[in-house]
């Protein structure tokens, strides 16, 4: 994608200013996108407890986009790597969306897809925050544990949060990996694999990291 080589190429070639308030800027974009879809869901009298409380993988994604780019904190950077570069890139090529272009709701839903993709590239092969060591298994063991709270919150609700009862109605890798709940189960073991895959990028493709304050 152009906006991902674009903020790979500036961050490594041209380092300055402009990071922060563009780094700020795409933060408030994201949030703005996120926060809006609520608030959307709610003028239009669709929200309901079922179907629209903050528990996708989703939310934290977006929430984590905006304080990694904000504060550059080692965690949310982690974070944000290894889920948009997983869960997100998987969102936005296979969308579960039952609106299309131009509905306010197609927007929303790409640019906070689209800007944690930008947001973990950025940080990770643009300004050198390679994950540190062990944060694949701590990324890991986070997802397991906001898996287990949607899980919950599909008990108390009756709704599909994460996925976890049933299949998207739209194709995507979910649909090649068996029924539930099979599915799950090798869902986990591909999102470790390719969680190994990206460390192995991070340290092999990133500059060295430029601001000893990213590492913390």
């Amino acid at each position: 994608m152009v906006a991902v080589s674009a903020s790979v190429w500036l961050a490594r070639r041209h380092p300055g200013r402009w990071e922060v308030p563009a780094a700020r800027a795409l933060a408030l974009i994201v949030f703005a996108a996120w926060a809006g879809e609520y608030l959307a869901d709610a003028l239009d009298g669709i929200w309901t407890v079922g179907n629209t409380l903050p528990l996708q993988l989703t939310d934290a994604i977006s929430l984590a986009t905006v304080a990694a780019l904000w504060t550059r904190r080692a965690v949310f950077v982690e974070l944000v790597y290894f889920w948009a570069l997983t869960a997100s890139l998987q969102a936005t090529l296979t969308p579960d969306l039952g609106y299309t272009f131009p509905n306010l709701f197609y927007f929303t839903f790409f640019t906070y897809h689209l800007g944690a993709i930008i947001a973990a590239c950025y940080l990770v092969f643009g300004t050198g925050q390679a994950p540190r060591p062990g944060a694949l298994w701590r990324v890991y063991a986070v997802t397991w544990a906001w898996a287990a709270i949607a899980g919950l919150g599909d008990l108390a609700t009756g709704g599909n949060y994460m996925f976890l009862r049933a299949k998207p109605a739209q194709a995507s890798l979910l649909s090649l990996l068996g029924p539930w709940p099979v599915y799950i189960v090798l869902a986990s073991l591909v999102a470790l694999a390719l969680f190994s895959l990206l460390d192995w990028l991070a340290r092999s493709g990133r500059p060295r990291a430029r601001l000893s304050r990213d590492n913390r």
